[in-house]
Order: structure tokens, then sequence, then C-alpha cells
């Protein structure tokens, strides 16, 4: 990687994939301008409009007519095929939804749809643009998007590096179908986040328009004023009403913002949480007739697996509420360039050491670890590897905790990572809680790919530090010199396991404004 340019560059050149025809060419320049201009960021609203408004009662009325206009497609790999099977599962039976948006046409998009869009004479593309897992625990009480950058430089398999969003497209291009293009995409998110996708939801630009156009006039606050030519958003300081077109130009602005496509999505973020609330509001859940508008325009629009069952769903997520969805989006180390065949390709460069701690930091650690009791040191194989960049790191930490009574491993090196983090393998639960005691701020997550456990230490600043009271070492009653003087033992406290992490995410309050 060559350079990391201080914002997001949108004048670099994307991988065939990312504008190409599906028949593998690489469109005209000119048509290559036009799809910058009018790229589109369709929001994946469909699946929370439905999961809350079934959530609101309206299920008994509607639910075999909004199932009835849903297409289905064969999305989730099976176990063996490139997906994971139960044993990765690292969440259980909390659910995570892949949701998608794209720039495809449905088949039922009218023209006069087309025009309002400003994109009648523009093919659409299946690139996918927005990409966000909705994690949902067990108790349905809380749930989580987390966003992908669409230009994440990620391994797809089969392919190598390229962006996530060109995974769909290469799926497609080689297996021949909507199915093969999913399944190519699941596969490359389950290995770059470790969570099992259980379900799929794809949405169109068209689809996004329908849903907020069914909903009516959105209010969104911005801090500041936003003009953007490409986008068309023309949004003054403070509180504004949107409509459907303008609502679909403010999720897709990214020029004119200081992180271009990384603070757009923030803007989708921002967005989904007020719709949620749209949605929640007397004005909509008390109105038949909106209800219904709003689940056809969902369902008109929507391409899920065959085994989402939303009703299900739906009754998992019934205490759900607006506060309680938050947002996040994936660790990532910055916007560099990279030269693939010697053109300039700028990508989003994934923080992979810190992505088990992001998502060990939403699910939780496991039970095994959580009913663990530290080991003693003396009974802990630990070794130390450097992705600080700070010279000599490891070596420092690995010469405090062989002082600490650990039994250590040569130091060694790692790349670059944002977040220290504790890995032990299955089975190794109190060694990596003893080793956690010394490094306040790490997470222990588990992992397949260590023997023993293995302290990364991160630019996050952590070090070694003696726990507030150490433990005393147990001495046998037999072994005492029997006329020994007795003598009161102080009182220790064993060493407490590096705290959790705060909640991943950001809640955004009802009537708050974002820049």
């Amino acid at each position: 990687m060559s350079r990391r340019p201080g914002r997001y560059d949108e004048t670099a050149p994307h991988e065939g994939g990312d504008a190409a025809a599906t028949d593998g060419r690489t469109p005209p320049r000119h048509a290559r301008a036009r799809r910058r201009r009018v790229v589109v960021l369709p929001a994946v609203a469909g699946v929370m409009a439905a999961l809350l408004l079934l959530t609101g009662g309206y299920a008994a009325y509607s639910y075999n007519r909004f199932v009835g206009g849903v297409t289905t497609v064969d999305a989730i790999p099976s176990p063996g095929g490139g997906g994971s099977d139960d044993s990765d599962d690292v969440d259980g039976v909390a659910q995570n939804i892949l949701l998608v948006g794209d720039d495809h046409r449905p088949d039922n998009a009218t023209p006069e749809e087309l025009a309002l869009l400003s994109t009648d004479s523009d093919g659409g593309a299946t690139n996918t643009d927005t990409m966000i897992v909705l994690h949902i625990p067990a108790d349905g009480a809380s749930a989580t998007m987390i966003s992908m950058p669409r230009d994440s430089y990620v391994d797809i398999p089969g392919y190598g590096k390229n962006k996530l969003n060109a995974a769909f497209s290469l799926g497609k291009q080689s297996g021949g179908s909507d199915a093969a293009g999913a399944q190519l995409l699941i596969q490359t998110v389950q290995n770059l986040t470790g969570l099992t996708m259980d379900h799929y939801v794809r949405v169109s630009l068209i689809g996004f328009y329908r849903v907020v156009d069914a909903l009516g006039p959105v209010d969104v606050c911005l801090n500041q004023a936003a003009v953007d030519s490409f986008s068309g958003v023309n949004l003054p300081a403070g509180v504004s009403t949107l409509d459907a077109k303008q609502a679909l130009s403010f999720v897709r602005q990214r020029h004119g913002l200081p992180g271009g496509d990384l603070d757009r999505q923030v803007r989708q973020q921002y967005f989904l949480s007020v719709e949620a609330r749209k949605i929640l509001s007397a004005g909509t859940l008390l109105n038949p007739a909106k209800l219904g508008s709003v689940l056809d325009a969902v369902s008109s629009s929507m391409e899920t697996d065959a085994g989402l069952n939303f009703l299900q769903l739906a009754n998992q997520v019934r205490d759900l509420r607006p506060e309680n969805v938050r947002s996040a989006t994936i660790p990532i180390l910055g916007t560099p360039t990279v030269y693939v065949g010697g053109s300039a390709l700028s990508v989003v460069e994934v923080d992979e050491g810190a992505m088990p701690a992001f998502i060990q930091g939403l699910v939780g650690p496991p039970q095994a670890y959580t009913d663990a009791t530290a080991a003693a040191p003396a009974d802990v194989s630990v070794s130390v590897a450097n992705a600080s960049g700070v010279t000599g790191a490891a070596t420092v930490a690995t010469d405090a905790l062989a002082a600490a009574g650990f039994v250590t491993a040569a130091p060694a090196s790692a790349e670059s990572t944002a977040a220290t983090v504790v890995n032990y393998p299955a089975g190794q639960e109190a060694q990596a809680k003893a080793v956690a005691a010394y490094l306040p701020g790490a997470v222990a997550v588990a992992s397949s790919q260590v023997t023993s456990v293995t302290v990364v230490l991160g630019t996050d600043g952590v070090t070694v530090q003696a726990p507030a009271a150490a433990p005393a070492p147990e001495t046998p009653a037999e072994t005492a010199a029997p006329d020994a003087p007795e003598t009161e033992t102080p009182e220790t406290t064993a060493p407490e396991p590096a705290p959790s992490p705060s909640p991943v995410g950001t809640s955004y309050a009802a009537g708050a404004c974002i820049n």
C-alpha cells in the first residue's frame, strides 16, 4: 500500500466490478463518469420497516399479502461450501442479517419511477454499494447495524484481493444468478467478520424510494448546510423536511464530506434511525392505509433468502425501541491507494487484527471465558507480537510478563493493528484470563489461529501492568516448617480480567443533528 491520503480519494479508478457491465467488459469513460454522478446508495430500510411494522400489530391483516410480494433466492451458503457451520457460529441464537443495497432494477420498476430518480438512461448495476450486518441479540431488545465500506479491500474467495462491493458481481458473473452472487458476498462477509449470516435481504434503489415515499416526509437535522451537485442535495443548517427524492439525495451524498464514502455511511446510519422513529410513531402505526402502503413498498422491492420468516423475527424484536438501535462501522486503518496491474486504486484498508475484538464487543465474550477462573502465571505460556509500530514494544512486554511469572516465548512482530488483543485457543480460557489481567484495556478473543495464548500489541498504547493486588502464592500446609511462628496472611485479591469493552456503535437520540 503506497500512500494514505488525508481523505477518501474519489478520483482513483475502481476495479472492473465497480461499474462494469455484467459481461465483464469495462464501460466507456463517459459511462463511468455518469455512474459517479448517479451511483446510488440504496438504503436497507426495507427490512427494518417490515420488522417494526409487523411488530406493531399489523401482521394478522397483512402478513400473507406481504410475503407474497417478496422475491426469494438461495442466498445462504451451505456448510462445507465456503460458508460457516454451526460450530463456527460465535453468537449462537442471535440473528445476523446481511442487508444489501444496490442499483439493480426490479422487474416491476416503472418508467415514471426511473425518471423520478434521474436514472431512466442508466442501466443500473449489481455492485453492492451498501452492506450492513443487522445484528439482533437473542433477547431482541437491541440491535446493531454494522456498516462495511463498499471499498473495503478484502479477500474474496476464489478471486484474491478486491473491493468488497465487487463480490456479488463476481459471484453472479461466475455462477450466472443472483443466488451465486449472494452466496459469494456472504462467504466474503463471514470470512471478514467471523459472524455467521443467518439471513440475507437485498433492496434496490427504487425500493428505498418507494418505502420513503410511502412513509411520507422525514425530518433530518444538519449542523451545517449541505450542497452537492452530484447527489442533488441542497439543505440548510438545522431541521429540514425531506420528501423521497430529497431523502435519496441525502443518503447518497459523499462529495463535500471530509470522509467521502465513510461519512456517507454516517448519513445512512442516521437516516435509518430517524426512519425507525417515523415507523413507530402513532401517525404510522395507527394509520392502516399508510401501514399497507409501506409494507407493499417494502415487499415489492425486496429479495431475501427462502428461510427468512419475518413474522418470527418480528416476534423476536417485539421489545425493540429506536433508541436501542445502534450503528457502527467495522474497524479500518485508513484509505490508501494501491496499485493493481499498474493502475492506482483507492481502497479502504480494513483493520483485520482489530476485527475479533470489535465483534466480541458486539456479541460479548464466550460463556466459557466468562466462567473461567484465572490460572496462576507460572502455569501460562504466552507470546507477544508487536503490531504497535513502537520499536521494542514486544520485548518490553515479554520481559514484564516474565517478571510476573509467566512462561514466555521469544517476541515477534505482526501487521499494524489498532486494538491490543489476547488471542487464545479453545480450552485455554483460564490462561487467557490470567494474561488479560495484566493488560488492562485489551480484549481476550478465542482464535483457531493460535495454539497458545498470544498477545498482539496494537497502537492503542496498552502495556503490561501488574494488577492492583496480585494473588499470594499458595503454600501447601504440609510443607510449612512445624515450628514456624504463626503470622497473619494479608488479604489478597485475585487479578481481575480486563474490563469489558463499551457497547459497540452509536445511538442517535431523537432530534439529534449531524455534520
